[in-house]
Parts: C-alpha cells; sequence; structure tokens
C-alpha cells in the first residue's frame, strides 16, 4: 500500500462486485457459498472510502462468473452493487443489481408459525417482493409482510 491509494491486484478472468454496503461483503459471501474452501482466488476489501456511499465493501471472485440467479439474491443484502465481469483483465460487462419479483430458498419467513418453518414441511420458503426501495417482502405461504433485514444476521 502507498499513500492513500488501495492496492488489490487485478484479476484475470472472474467477478468484481462493488459498491456493497460497508459491512455486508461476508454476507455477500455467505449468500454465494463461498466459504474460502472452494479453491478460488477471493479478495475482500471492507469499509474503503466512497463518494457514492461513504463507505464501501469489494468483493473480487477470480475465476468464477455470477449466475442471475446469485446476482438476484446479492439485490437483497446489497441493493448498490455494481456487478463486473472480467475476461482477459477487461471488465466486459457492468451492471447494478436489481431485485427479483420473487425468491425462494433463500430467505425464511419472520412468522415462526408460518408453514415453511415446520420442520418436517416438503416446501422452499418464498418470498415476494413488496417494495424494491425498503427491500420488503411478503411470504407467499402465510401472507407476512417485513423488511429482509429482520432475516439477515452478519456472519
Amino acid at each position: 500500500m502507498e499513500g492513500d491509494g488501495l492496492l488489490v491486484r487485478k484479476i484475470r478472468d472472474g467477478t468484481v462486485i462493488d459498491h456493497i454496503p460497508a459491512g455486508r461483503s461476508l454476507m455477500v459471501l455467505r449468500l454465494l457459498g463461498i466459504t474460502g474452501r472452494e479453491g478460488l482466488r477471493v479478495a475482500v476489501v471492507m469499509n474503503v472510502e466512497s463518494k457514492k456511499l461513504g463507505r464501501k465493501d469489494i468483493v473480487k471472485i477470480e475465476g468464477r462468473e455470477l449466475r442471475r440467479d446469485e446476482v438476484d439474491v446479492i439485490a437483497f443484502v446489497a441493493p448498490t452493487a455494481t456487478i463486473n465481469i472480467i475476461k482477459d483483465y477487461k471488465v466486459v460487462s457492468k451492471f447494478r443489481v436489481s431485485p427479483p419479483r420473487e425468491i425462494s430458498g433463500v430467505f425464511r419467513c419472520v412468522n415462526p408459525t408460518c408453514i415453511s418453518n415446520k420442520p418436517g414441511e416438503p416446501i422452499t420458503p418464498r418470498l415476494v417482493l413488496v417494495d424494491a426501495n425498503s427491500l420488503t417482502v411478503k411470504c407467499w405461504y402465510c401472507g407476512t409482510v417485513f423488511r429482509i433485514d429482520e432475516v439477515m444476521k452478519a456472519p
């Protein structure tokens, strides 16, 4: 590190997730199922200065391009994130995340009596987006409305 600049090696091929709200990069990794045991080279930069957010996190994943369903999940924990797809050291695609209208099997309903929380029930938790700005969702099964941050816990 020299001066105020940040030295993080460029990646040849992979994904850079930028503009993650400060402190949420570990949640992003957890939702992507990245534990460090996959053999992927992953760089996590936390709480760096950002003109847009004040502070932000950045995640670089070498050797892996994210699928659309993975990008959709990121939108629920990092709605300001941008995804950069890198090929041969160049950004070939860049886009902002956007939460999907519906998400299944990722987050649980906050209602403890919801059928989706009953052990042995052969159903997958399913949430419908009510408001993208506040990330408010509604449980498909019981109709409980809640903000997605109510079910997110930092690792």
